[in-house]
């Protein structure tokens, strides 16, 4: 034929005013993806601060569906009234610049100025949510050549988006938090949010913005180095930092999240700072004959004071411990002078599914002692999760918890009350106001020890014990302790309501 030809046209050659198909979609998938991995890593820069709790959890996820039902709404309707080829660039780069500057005004925030620390936390999670969510709107129109292809635009970048968010979600749970500090990650995406605006607006050939929006993530990188909040390590669920003893040279104290949770005596573990571990200790010693070897299971780690304890006192005791952190098991190997030969097994994992996997009536001890920021996991509370430590304790074994509450006691209240439906004898340490043996004192709240077996334990000796290490610290149990739990519910995996329950110190004092 002659008279006309045809050319190959490329695919991601935009049409009109459009915009090319593979470039749409990289824009829709990378600020979609970018929308969850800012969710998900601000949970991790609000918990040493709000703690890692069912409220938190809510406020952020509430946040950002906010962000993106805000940024698609006003996306596509700013699209219908500016050409969009002038504002995604813009919105990638203001969105990178925000979330680099995150870490350091969040620390800094939580450090200098804590009663606007939620509303500097809502912003932060907004604005870039909403300037990100606005992309997919903008690029749809873009996309939008023609009425015919409306559905299948439309559709395939819902799709795209929809995949982005979910390799956001995965990425960031399963890899970058595992490798990266929480600061490096949120730097690192925006600086490649304002990479992403620079080529962009290289494309529509608009430079205006992006020297200004670099320093600023360049900025935020500087500001993070110095902002309060630091952490020594960041591990998978923490904030942690080893922090020694200026009037003990062998003592070093694990902060977890800004908490103090476990004191360590590298040179000598018979050494118990805390006073709720001295009860736990107290306990143990008088509940077996003493330097009988024992076979204990501990839920939660820390530090390890407890298994240390038990390997100096009971030489062939073997230790299995839970520890879901593995970031914590580093710590106690590199920085707290653990040993392999000290018969302290430690192992990365959940405490509910370690439980699981353990023989019945193969412990003599189980220890509960789990606990993250200002939170208690909820399913190592429960019937079902008591009945699986009854399970695993032999005819004669003790359970041992450490229990910390506030305020009305709530949680505590029901926790003894869950163990008093599972054991046949139940005993509580703490404070005389705290158990209500002392109604003339203002209880405060705190650490509270429960101790729970099938068999009957030496109270008396238990106090003595008490009494020795100076705790100052009473028993209730009987008829005290019936009174004190008073109609307060049990919990099971099917109800129960932990983070309502439970109610931080108001100033987060240690352990």
């Amino acid at each position: 034929m002659t008279g006309s030809s045809s050319s190959p046209v490329d695919e991601d050659t935009p049409r009109h005013h459009g915009l090319g198909s593979r470039t749409a979609a990289v824009l829709v998938f990378g600020s979609s993806a970018a929308v969850l991995v800012v969710e998900i890593v601000a949970l991790r820069l609000l918990a040493p601060y709000l703690g890692l709790t069912l409220e938190t959890s809510t406020m952020v996820i509430g946040i950002a569906l906010t962000a993106i039902a805000l940024g698609s709404w006003l996306g596509g309707r700013i699209a219908d009234q500016v050409d969009p080829r002038r504002l995604i660039g813009p919105a990638l780069g203001v969105s990178g610049a925000i979330v680099a500057l995150t870490p350091a005004v969040l620390r800094t925030a939580a450090e200098w100025a804590p009663a606007v620390l939620l509303l500097i936390a809502s912003l932060t999670l907004l604005v870039p949510g909403a300037l990100l969510s606005a992309v997919t709107p903008m690029v749809t129109k873009l996309r939008l050549t023609s009425l015919a292809e409306t559905g299948t635009v439309v559709g395939r970048l819902s799709g795209v988006g929809t995949v982005g968010a979910i390799v956001g979600t995965v990425l960031t749970g399963f890899v970058l938090i595992s490798r990266m500090p929480v600061s490096g990650i949120l730097i690192g995406l925006g600086a490649l949010l304002v990479v992403g605006s620079a080529l962009v607006e290289w494309r529509t050939r608009r430079w205006s913005t992006t020297p200004a929006l670099t320093l600023v993530v360049v900025a935020g990188g500087l500001a993070t180095l110095v902002a309060p909040g630091s952490c020594d390590t960041e591990t998978k669920y923490h904030c942690a930092r080893v922090v020694a003893d200026p009037d003990r040279s062998s003592g070093r104290t694990l902060v977890l999240d800004g908490l103090r949770h476990s004191y360590v005596d590298i040179d000598d573990p018979t050494f118990l700072e805390f006073t709720y571990v001295r009860a736990i200790a107290s306990v143990v010693d008088t509940a077996f004959p003493e330097g009988e070897p024992l076979t204990a299971h501990h839920l939660g780690g820390g530090g390890l004071t407890l298994p240390r304890y038990l390997a100096a006192t009971r030489p062939k005791t073997r230790s299995l411990v839970s520890e879901i952190d593995s970031g914590v098991v580093r710590i106690n190997r590199d920085q707290l002078g653990l040993r392999t030969e000290a018969g302290i097994d430690v192992r990365a994992e959940d405490g509910r599914l370690g439980l699981r996997q353990l023989d019945a009536g193969s412990r003599d001890l189980v220890v509960g002692d789990a606990f993250g920021g200002v939170s208690v996991p909820w399913h190592l509370t429960t019937v079902e999760a008591m009945t699986d430590v009854r399970r695993v304790l032999n005819e004669d074994g003790l359970y041992v918890a450490n229990l910390i509450d506030h305020g009305a006691l709530a949680f505590a209240r029901a926790e003894a009350a869950t163990l008093s439906e599972t054991f046949a004898h139940v005993a509580l340490v703490g404070a005389p106001a705290d158990i209500g043996l002392d109604p003339t004192a203002s209880s405060d709240g705190g650490n509270l020890v429960v101790l729970a077996s099938d068999r009957p334990v030496d109270l008396r000796a238990i106090q003595e014990a008490l009494d020795a290490r100076q705790t100052g610290w009473k028993i209730a149990t009987g008829d005290d302790l019936t009174s004190w739990i008073g109609d307060a519910q049990w919990l099971t995996d099917d109800y129960a309501p932990v983070d309502q329950l439970l109610q931080p110190s108001s100033q987060q004092s240690s352990q």
